[in-house]
């Protein structure tokens, strides 16, 4: 068991055991970290942000991480989005 002092001390970014990066609002799910078409990219190329900053918010669901392969897939190497629906 991890309590929210033990996470707080662990990474000092999550401040009373939060880990998903600040305010949960509806403010803070758009604009995470910037305001973007693509908020996964940065700058540097081949670099993209999969964590619970980025679109679509915290959880566990994985879908920063999708959304930044997809995101990679289209913009280093021109390939579509896979069709998963098989």
């Amino acid at each position: 068991m991890t309590t929210a002092a033990d996470f707080a001390g662990y990474n000092r970014n999550y401040i009373g055991g939060d880990f998903s990066a600040g305010a949960v609002s509806l403010l803070q799910l758009v604009k995470r970290p910037v305001i973007a078409q693509d908020p996964w990219r940065t700058p540097a190329k081949g670099v993209y942000l999969c964590s619970s900053s980025t679109s679509p918010g915290p959880g566990v669901h994985g879908l920063s991480g999708w959304y930044a392969a997809l995101s990679a897939l289209k913009n280093e190497y021109g390939l579509p989005a896979p069709d998963l629906s098989m």
